[in-house]
């Protein structure tokens, strides 16, 4: 069985200190480097501002050299929606049929996960970690029918590791509440995102003028 292979996508319009706090608990929690995997067309969010390639940028520099996280610009390199299991499909092809592959998914994502492309067929191709908050279960805000569908899918963090797909575990990771949203609107104004944003990743947009810009 080869090494866990974890999956973290978004938008990153741009990456802030939330993201990245979390994929680093992800990481150290499943024993594994977690890929940042920005989306070119995000099929259930807003389309982002920043161009693939400022976006793609902005998440190297906050990545920088933490050995636990990787960018994967697969999605960005993909024409049409950026759906996940396109995108889980590939890398089970790359990895074999015996590696866990996991998909994380923050908590009110996965509340709306039976409307996304072909869910089903994800749980063919990975494991689904969502990601809550300490001291908050989620599932009881789960419609019914995912309740039901997933019932008997549920696991632990041990059980990622110990198969290659089809489980469904929860990981509470610390709440930092930050939001690109936030932060473009922060930079739209004229102010300083820094202590929001990585400074690698706040002197970029303070030099590229990406969010004020589109502002203007």
């Amino acid at each position: 069985m080869g090494k866990l292979t974890a999956v973290f996508g978004g938008t990153f319009d741009p990456v802030h200190l939330g993201h990245l706090r979390v994929a680093l608990e992800v990481a150290e929690s499943l024993d594994a480097v977690v890929q940042l995997m920005p989306a070119l067309i995000p099929p259930h969010r807003p389309q982002p501002l920043a161009s693939a390639e400022e976006r793609v940028a902005m998440l190297r520099l906050g990545v920088g050299s933490c050995a636990r996280l990787a960018v994967d610009d697969r999605e960005l390199r993909r024409s049409g929606p950026s759906y996940s299991v396109d995108t889980l499909a590939e890398l089970r092809r790359e990895l074999g049929a015996g590696t866990p592959l996991v998909l994380c998914v923050g908590a009110d994502a996965f509340a709306g996960f039976a409307t996304w492309h072909r869910y089903a067929d994800i749980f063919e191709l990975a494991h689904v970690l969502v990601l809550t908050r300490p001291g908050q279960g989620t599932r009881a805000a789960w419609p019914e029918a995912l309740r039901l569908q997933t019932v008997d899918r549920r696991g632990s963090i041990a059980d990622l590791r110990n198969s290659a797909a089809g489980r469904i575990a929860e990981l509470a990771v610390t709440p930092l509440s930050i939001s690109a949203t936030a932060v473009r609107a922060l930079v739209a104004g004229g102010r300083n995102p820094r202590f929001l944003v990585p400074d690698a990743v706040a002197d970029y947009i303070a030099e590229s003028w990406i969010y004020s810009a589109v502002a203007s």
